[in-house]
């Protein structure tokens, strides 16, 4: 029905999570009726993707060396929140209750496999910087509560208060959709696992 390069970029779309056919060719139909210049813009920041990586840090998005929550001199760098993921991020800073700084795990465990898993990283990095307290902030999901389980296992042999983020959230919600108010109360009321 369609061209084959037409059809190939449909695909393309397709693959992205969350897309599903129908909605890759409405994208892709909406993309054909743009002007050459909004398209070769597109094409560009699609292209810049390439330039974008892992912290050196903390695993979150970055387009440096360091993310700029990690080059950022006024976080409280004695408080670390531990997240799957670098979309989690984003609530918790939306609801202004944090102001520490991150570790991306890259997401959880699963069948008791770690490997994967920046948790390495992590314990490295408790061992050489001075926290006070360490947030847990896993998904309230089967695997967020056996990786929370995991980590307050590995990080208790450290004098450092652990937290983990209060049951505000829902069983089985990810953290990425909730919303300010309930990401500020689950940080607030945050329970001490140590």
């Amino acid at each position: 029905m369609y061209p084959k390069s037409f059809q190939k970029l449909i695909n393309q779309f397709a693959f992205l999570p969350g897309i599903g056919p129908k909605m890759a060719e409405r994208l892709v139909l909406f993309l054909f009726k743009q002007d050459k210049e909004k398209i070769n813009e597109f094409i560009q920041d699609l292209e810049n993707i390439k330039n974008i990586s892992s912290c050196k840090r903390c695993f979150n998005i970055a387009q440096n060396e360091l993310c700029t929550i990690c080059s950022d001199e006024n976080r409280n760098n004695t408080n670390i929140c531990i997240v799957e993921e670098p979309l989690d991020i984003i609530p918790i800073e939306r609801s202004h209750s944090f102001n520490g700084i991150y570790h991306v795990l890259g997401g959880t465990i699963k069948k008791r496999d770690t490997d994967n898993l920046t948790i390495a990283q992590l314990i490295q990095r408790v061992e050489t910087e001075k926290f006070q307290e360490i947030l847990i902030a896993t998904n309230f999901t089967t695997e967020g509560d056996m990786t929370a389980m995991h980590l307050t296992r590995e990080l208790k042999k450290f004098d450092i208060k652990i937290t983990r983020l209060a049951r505000g959230l829902a069983t089985g919600s990810d953290i990425e959709y909730a919303d300010d108010i309930t990401i500020r109360s689950a940080i607030t009321n945050r329970e001490s696992i140590s």
